[in-house]
């Protein structure tokens, strides 16, 4: 088995991968209105609206509403991420600043426009960037 995306489900497709693209710098692919993909090395962020949910049977989704879910983005250094993304025009909603945690990755944690946590992280301590092979 091999985990290869994530699929979030939005009302506005083109915002929420507007969005991302902006902080990931990774251009999204949008084969369809309703669907748009960022393809990074280690997998795959895929943003779909409601009516792709209706397309597979799956059943209801309702958009806007995770709170616990978190999309996980290694980058080299998060304290200049924080500047950068701090500096978008559209403000962000940053819930943690930069930290380091007790596991050795210093974290930010912010939320895109559709709600959905969001960190950003750098390996700070051996024994972190060892658990990433870094």
């Amino acid at each position: 088995m091999q985990f290869l995306s994530v699929r979030i489900i939005s009302n506005d497709v083109a915002r929420l991968a507007s969005f991302y693209e902006q902080a990931t710098g990774i251009e999204a692919r949008r084969p369809a209105p309703q669907f748009a993909e960022l393809v990074g090395a280690s997998c795959t962020l895929a943003i779909g609206s409601v009516e792709t949910m209706a397309l597979f049977s799956v059943g209801a989704a309702v958009p806007e509403s995770n709170r616990t879910a978190i999309l996980e983005f290694l980058v080299d250094d998060v304290d200049k991420e924080h500047v950068r993304l701090t500096a978008l025009p559209e403000a962000l909603e940053i819930v943690q600043e930069p930290t380091t945690m007790p596991w050795g990755n210093r974290s930010m944690l912010l939320r895109d426009p559709d709600g959905n946590l969001v960190n950003f992280f750098t390996p700070v301590t051996d024994a972190a960037r060892a658990r990433l092979g870094r």
